[in-house]
């Protein structure tokens, strides 16, 4: 196997990722070729693993340096540091309104394990292009719409996990909800996307910042980064005074029938594990968000800014695996051991 490229694929459904050579297409005019330096593992990525064909090189928060350029790219160079977020098709409405999280061809271009048009860069039998990057491997096929320029100095495997679920998190408080200084918010399930939300709802200086969780120790991490109050137990959610927000990164619709009861009149329950979105008694509503409906090229810069200011110390979540160990970092993810598992690269 080449020591230069290589990716963890999926080899059956539910089993460990295997490693294979990876053989890529020359990047079209509006592509480019990555060298990976890091990769975060998002929640999503856990569940891909269970249902993805054979041959699917998953991992969508990538980071590496440009190794070559269509010709008709031109917001990176060769050499440049960048980091990865989500897919965008750049021609639709939302895409032109700067919505791109509400792009047209969100789903295809994310989800379908290949280009808009049908085609692969990819030669068979492996399945790449998954959210436009695949970056569970040594080098990654992207399109300038997914990549976000960062100065060469800054840590690129710290940065990596800033694509998906940090962005999505913080991207819910600070761009989908707005929430405002003296608002209250409940966070269900702090992981690393509910950890994001907590940490950018102290951004803004929310009066509450409730965070419920079933591990200690995620709410004792919650508690240092901003939650005002934690709780282990749902129960006690009858105890809380009247939310304007809740951020709902479980799933659980016992949990979030609970959390709903206290929601004020015109309050928000957003959906962050799908669902539609509905109208309730008393101008309250039910949400589902994409992405933070964060644009990555501003968004993302914005948060390392934070970061470097010591106002968003995403850091902390962090743990770091080589690449080989990729099962093993799977298996941390997996198991709530780790918060926000990054590969790093030889």
């Amino acid at each position: 196997m080449s020591a230069k490229r290589r990716a963890a694929v999926v080899d059956a459904a539910g089993t460990p990722l295997v490693m294979r050579p990876l053989r890529l297409r020359p990047p079209r005019v509006d592509e480019l070729r990555v060298r990976l330096v890091a990769c975060g593992i998002c929640h999503t990525d856990l569940d891909m693993c269970a249902s993805a064909a054979a041959g699917s090189i998953l991992g969508h928060e990538g980071a590496g340096i440009v190794e070559q350029t269509g010709s008709a790219v031109r917001a990176v160079q060769p050499g440049d540091a960048v980091l990865l977020s989500y897919q965008s098709c750049g021609r639709c409405a939302s895409c032109r309104q700067q919505r791109p999280a509400h792009c047209d061809n969100f789903w295809q271009l994310n989800f379908d394990f290949q280009r808009l048009d049908g085609s692969s860069g990819y030669l068979a039998p492996l399945h790449g292009h998954f959210f436009g990057q695949s970056s569970f491997a040594s080098h990654a096929l992207v399109s300038e719409r997914n990549v976000v320029r960062v100065a060469n100095t800054l840590p690129l495997a710290t940065l990596a996990p800033l694509g998906c679920g940090l962005q999505t998190g913080a991207g819910t408080v600070l761009n989908s909800l707005n929430l405002q200084r003296g608002e209250r918010l409940l966070v269900l399930g702090v992981g690393t996307v509910g950890l994001a939300a907590v940490m950018a709802a102290r951004l803004r200086r929310a009066t509450s910042i409730v965070a419920l969780d079933s591990q200690a120790r995620r709410l004792q991490l919650a508690s240092e980064l901003g939650a005002t109050q934690t709780l282990q137990a749902a129960q006690r959610l009858q105890q809380l005074a009247p939310l304007d927000y809740v951020i709902d990164t479980t799933g659980n619709a016992a949990l979030e029938k609970q959390a709903l009861d206290r929601l004020r009149p015109g309050g928000t329950l957003v959906r962050l594990t799908g669902g539609g979105a509905m109208k309730l008694s008393h101008h309250r509503q039910i949400i589902s968000v994409i992405q933070g409906d964060a644009v990555p090229q501003r968004f993302i810069p914005y948060l390392i800014a934070q970061w470097q200011a010591g106002h968003f110390p995403f850091d902390r979540l962090i743990d770091f695996y080589p690449f080989e160990a990729i099962n093993q970092a799977l298996a941390a993810a997996r198991s709530g051991e780790s918060i926000k598992a990054v590969l790093r690269f030889a």
